[in-house]
């Protein structure tokens, strides 16, 4: 299947929502512009839905102010067709409420053009620490994306969207350039969104990363609130076939991804343990589980020949799992849980002699 064929299959989807993990150049980025351009056609050439993708990034664009030594630096947004809606961040505190979750050092500023009209939208943003001089800086490239990030997810959150450009909102690769401890965060962003627009919207979400696929289909379909949305919801692999032809392939949720699963945890063994990698460790717990027939973590605790028991070691793990751990900025593992942490993995992976 080529990407214009691709996209009409994710928009003749019953379900509102839908998860689409794929490798990096795999044509993620690609597949949402063929969606817009479909559902534009479809639309009468007006846009239909609201995206952030490569291409959102690009609509910001930095003002080194080199010829007065970057004494005005500031972050400039290119005009598109959604700055009419720009003026909904001017009046709220929703982007603030958005960065707050990551933890910003600096302030910022948003901008107007020169003269002063609202309705041209936001021109640019210029961020500070110190608050009494507001001396502008350039944060770096994490900072930028983070920011952008929270821009359009602001902008996904407001009321923007009534009657016009709100039929559905797709969502690529919003970590990619991230620090991996804001993973989780992100997650509870997305399920912040899906909770507070469905089932109005439809909302497709692609990425490569597979910690924030995992947490985000767990939810869904195995959370909380999966009686809400499991039956509404359509997990997808994209891959390349042996003729390098691209494929969306159907996801039921068993033993989902466990090696791309595993050797994302093993890496993280020899790199740096974070609390969010938990969530991933019961995610693949909880896939061993099911593939074997049974239901939950302890069995697949029961099955692996730890030194201590199993049920106190699971009781452990949900602890170190649950959501409120990871709102803090410094998460990184203690010895013991990162002690905890390899003891199970290696465990698993020696038991169950998995390749990866």
């Amino acid at each position: 299947m080529n990407l214009p064929e691709i996209a009409n299959q994710l928009y003749e989807l019953p379900q509102k929502l839908c998860l689409v993990y794929a490798f990096n150049a795999t044509g993620k980025t690609r597949l949402s512009v063929a969606f817009k351009n479909l559902t534009k056609t479809k639309n009468e050439g007006k846009h239909a839905g609201v995206y952030y993708n490569a291409f959102s990034e690009d609509l910001f664009t930095w003002d080194n102010d080199e010829e007065h030594d970057n004494e005005s630096v500031k972050l400039g947004i290119v005009f598109s067709s959604l700055n009419q809606f720009h003026s909904l961040l001017m009046d709220t505190e929703i982007l603030e409420e958005k960065l707050s979750l990551y933890h910003p050092r600096y302030k910022y500023n948003l901008n107007l053009y020169e003269d002063g009209d609202r309705e041209k939208g936001i021109h640019s943003v210029v961020f500070y620490i110190d608050e009494e001089t507001q001396k502008p800086i350039k944060i770096s490239r994490g900072e930028e994306r983070i920011f952008i990030w929270c821009f359009f997810l602001a902008l996904f959150e407001t009321e923007a969207w009534t009657e016009e450009q709100d039929a559905h909102f797709f969502i690529d690769d919003p970590v990619s350039s991230m620090d991996e401890h804001n993973i989780f965060i992100t997650a509870e962003s997305i399920t912040k969104l899906i909770d507070d627009t469905y089932p109005k919207k439809k909302i497709i979400l692609t990425t490569h990363h597979i910690g924030l696929f995992s947490i985000l289909a767990d939810r869904l379909t195995k959370g909380q609130k999966s009686n809400k949305y499991s039956n509404n919801t359509a997990i997808y692999l994209l891959e390349r076939n042996s003729d390098n032809e691209l494929k969306l392939n159907g996801q039921n949720g068993a033993f989902l991804f466990h090696l791309h699963l595993l050797k994302t945890l093993d890496e993280a063994t020899k790199t740096q343990l974070f609390s969010y990698h938990f969530v991933l460790l019961r995610q693949l717990l909880e896939n061993i589980s099911s593939f074997l027939g049974k239901g939950g973590i302890g069995y697949s605790l029961s099955q692996i020949g730890l030194k201590d028991d199993p049920n106190v070691i699971g009781d452990r793990i949900n602890s170190l799992s649950h959501k409120d751990s990871y709102k803090t900025q410094s998460n990184k593992m203690s010895d013991s849980e990162e002690e905890l942490f390899k003891e199970v993995l290696s465990q698993i992976i020696l038991i169950y002699k998995f390749k990866f």
